[in-house]
């Protein structure tokens, strides 16, 4: 069985029908979570049913047809991703995700994601890979956009659960869309992955999508006492301590001004040298700002210190793109 490193204590493994303990127990764990989204979990209720999961996707593996793999932290399952379709004949295949929350914070899915969907570009020749998503489940389409998808469209009300009929998302990403694996920073390594870490912390702190509360306070603990923010988005730069930048933004999340909000990395590229580290991020937003809805890019130029408490971000400074209304 091959195991791929998402981090320093992360795997990806291959789940199969003979873990099918393993996985009901995680499925319990997880189903408050993922129950709303990912229809399996809701028939997945006992040994019987877990073991038949499992096996339908050692079915579709046998057939070349779909595939399933495990999330493992620490040694304990907590999620997973598949390929629910892939059809070699026409090119596309059809990637999906679960997480419990114990696996949260960590920037395993988009890691994992990564890995499934470099394999089915550069290894089977696929030409699309598709993300479908109800339109409520923001945690998915917040992965979907890490993963640098497009939004094909919106099927309205396309099936029923719970005796209410939801709306589905496509999101999508070419072959030529998608950049190549290159480079130690891509490998996989620790440092990497702890990179990957503190950015997907610092971008998640802003959210208040779907009535969430935003956790800026966890932006003090990313940054060393002396850290820096600045925003090169105006006429001149405007340069803030960490206090300085978290208390309007705090504000405008909580008063009403911003809801619905959230940021993720689009595309990065790292360096990392013995103890410092540079990374150059492109990113999106979206939300409703005074009762209009927009969605926005920018760059981020981020430099992190390998200090004794970890590593930790320096400085951090951006420059947003113009503001365009959502398609």
């Amino acid at each position: 069985m091959f195991t791929l490193a998402l981090g320093d204590h992360a795997q990806l493994r291959p789940l199969e029908p003979w873990q099918a303990p393993e996985f009901l127990a995680h499925i319990d764990r997880a189903r408050p979570l993922v129950d709303p989204w990912i229809p399996w979990a809701s028939l997945t209720t006992d040994l019987p049913s877990a073991t038949t999961t499992l096996q339908r996707y050692a079915d579709l593996l046998a057939s070349d047809s779909g595939r399933i793999y495990g999330i493992w932290l620490d040694g304990e399952l907590v999620g997973g991703v598949m390929f629910t379709r892939f059809d070699t004949a026409s090119g596309v295949c059809e990637i999906g995700c679960w997480l419990e929350e114990a696996g949260q914070g960590h920037g395993l899915v988009t890691r994992a994601c990564r890995a499934l969907i470099d394999w089915a570009f550069a290894e089977r020749g696929m030409s699309r890979v598709e993300w479908w998503v109800a339109s409520g489940n923001t945690r998915s389409i917040a992965a979907a956009r890490r993963l640098g998808m497009t939004r094909d469209g919106v099927l309205r009300q396309r099936y029923p659960y719970r005796g209410l009929r939801h709306d589905s998302e496509v999101w999508s990403v070419l072959a030529e869309e998608w950049p190549p694996t290159e480079g130690p920073a891509a490998s996989g390594s620790g440092v990497q992955a702890e990179l990957d870490r503190l950015m997907g912390l610092f971008m998640n702190s802003f959210t208040n999508t779907g009535g969430r509360r935003p956790d800026l306070d966890t932006i003090r603990d990313l940054f060393v006492p002396d850290g820096r923010i600045i925003s090169n988005a105006g006429a001149a730069p405007v340069i803030m301590d960490v206090d300085a930048f978290i208390e309007p933004r705090q504000k405008m999340l909580t008063d009403g001004t911003l809801t619905e909000f959230s940021e993720w990395e689009v595309s990065e590229r790292t360096e990392i040298f013995g103890s410092v580290a540079h990374r150059f991020s492109r990113y999106g937003k979206s939300g409703v700002q005074d009762g209009e809805r927009f969605e926005a890019h920018g760059h981020k130029t981020t430099q992190f210190l390998r200090t004794r408490a970890g590593w930790r971000m320096s400085s951090m400074a951006w420059d947003d793109e113009p503001v365009r209304p959502p398609e």
